[in-house]
């Protein structure tokens, strides 16, 4: 049993930045513990498998998987299937945008793919969430020793901290600057002593509303217990979060809303993620992710049958 993937990076336009992420454009066979071995072997941070429902031109189901096991959604493994799925001819893209359909675990996601002479160019899905936001957060003096920051640094003029959950609660803490961004340091110990592990956050979502990069407005990481110091792992599934977060301030109009956020720099393949939200104060907020990928690396593999 020969099966081919391709390793694309993700929310980005040049080799060696954003993530990498593997895709097995055609899967069908492959059963549950074999994809968990295969997520294994390769060692990224997700690895999808892709089947074929009968009879559906352009619905797809997605399996994904890290290497300690399979993800129920994710949104850097979107951009990554529907890059690899039009690369490789498995979706013709005969039009300026095709529609598609991905299925994860937690139900259909739609998924627009824009196209140049055929080859995908940008690809964007919708989302509509709702969040959970509440106030009650750790003080600056303990925000700051948590984060190896100056409580100067914490922003309370245009923005708060806010705990927002999605699903999955993030601690959303604003700062000044960029620098300060990429500066923090996680501390486990004043983690632990302070009033944080009250409020069931596992991770801080850590922004600034600067980057030096012109095609971004903010710039934001992840840090937390189970992050490595030097880490700065992808931000894709805190977007939701972090968008129902900044409607939650009373200056941030109704309307629509376009803007870019970017994780990391140029030494820590550095990502950028398009978002567009739909604030119409509703319980619901409508949410579209979009990015950019290139092809990195083209295998196969062959398993005993």
């Amino acid at each position: 049993m020969n099966y081919n993937y391709y390793i694309a990076d993700v929310f980005t336009r040049q080799l060696f930045n954003g993530a990498q992420i593997a895709v097995f454009p055609n899967a069908d066979g492959l059963g549950k513990e074999q994809m968990r071995l295969l997520a294994r072997e390769l060692n990224l941070t997700e690895t999808v498998f892709v089947f074929h429902p009968d009879g559906e031109s352009t619905t797809r189901r997605m399996r994904i998987f890290s290497p300690l096991g399979e993800i129920d959604f994710a949104g850097h493994p979107i951009i990554a299937t529907a890059f690899v799925l039009g690369s490789c001819g498995d979706i013709k893209l005969t039009e300026a945008i095709t529609p598609v359909v991905f299925e994860q675990n937690i139900g259909p996601i739609n998924v627009n793919i824009s196209a140049s002479e055929g080859k995908p160019v940008f690809v964007q899905f919708g989302r509509k969430v709702s969040a959970v936001i509440d106030r009650f957060t750790p003080t600056d003096e303990e925000l700051s020793a948590i984060l190896s920051i100056q409580q100067s640094e914490l922003d309370h003029k245009k923005y708060a901290p806010r705990l927002v959950s999605c699903g999955v609660p993030y601690l959303i803490v604003p700062v000044w600057s960029y620098e300060t961004v990429r500066k923090a340091k996680f501390n486990y110990s004043a983690w632990s002593q302070s009033s944080a592990p009250q409020t069931a956050a596992q991770e801080i979502l850590l922004f600034a509303p600067k980057t030096p990069f012109p095609d971004a407005d903010f710039n934001a990481r992840l840090l937390g217990s189970r992050i490595g110091l030097h880490e700065d792992p992808p931000i894709g599934s805190a977007m939701p979060a972090f968008a129902s977060y900044l409607c939650s301030f009373e200056h941030t109009r109704k309307g629509t809303h376009t803007f870019a956020v970017d994780r990391g720099d140029a030494r820590t393949r550095r990502s950028v993620l398009n978002l567009e939200m739909d604030h119409k104060g509703l319980e619901q907020l409508a949410l579209r992710v979009g990015g950019e990928a290139v092809m990195f690396a083209q295998g196969s593999v062959n398993l005993p049958d």
